[in-house]
């Protein structure tokens, strides 16, 4: 497996270098197994639903833990039914999901239906996080470099 290297990336962007360890572990994740299939659909500007096929699987065969910046899904099938079986094609194991999630990202509900597990989830960007404008000001206006450390030592 190739490594890729990001620095180049690092001299003109402050704050991601997690970005890279994600992308890194993302590619490794890749060739995980994918069971259950799943969607990821983005239902407003800051809204987001994942998908997960569960069939066969109740609420109490699933657990959906919020963890910091990770979601993670899991299913644990209890017995099978008792019978002979001609045919097997649906999928009865236990499995375990993981998507990482950006800062700010909340699970907002999960609800199971049709076999469907859908998790609705919502980016809450708090107010100091926001864009804002910055005042430009004159050079006048703005304190000498030393003033500050005058002022205090006084």
């Amino acid at each position: 497996m190739t490594k890729i290297d990001f620095s180049p990336l690092f001299r003109s962007t402050i704050g991601f270098d997690r970005v890279a360890g994600m992308l890194e572990s993302s590619r490794r994740l890749a060739a995980a197994d994918a069971w259950p299939p799943y969607d990821i659909a983005r239902v407003g500007e800051n809204d987001y639903r994942i998908t997960l096929v569960a069939p066969g699987y109740g609420p109490e065969d699933l657990t959906v833990t919020h963890e910091p910046n990770a979601l993670i899904v899991s299913g644990t099938k209890k017995a099978a039914p008792a019978g002979t079986y001609l045919h097997r094609g649906i999928a009865e194991r236990d499995f375990r999901q993981r998507f990482d999630l950006a800062d700010h990202v909340q699970v907002t509900g999960a609800w199971l239906e049709h076999g469907l597990l859908t998790i609705a989830l919502h980016r809450h960007l708090p107010e100091e996080l926001k864009p804002r404008q910055i005042e430009i000001r004159r050079q006048a206006a703005l304190p000498a470099p030393g003033a500050a450390a005058e002022k205090r030592a006084a």
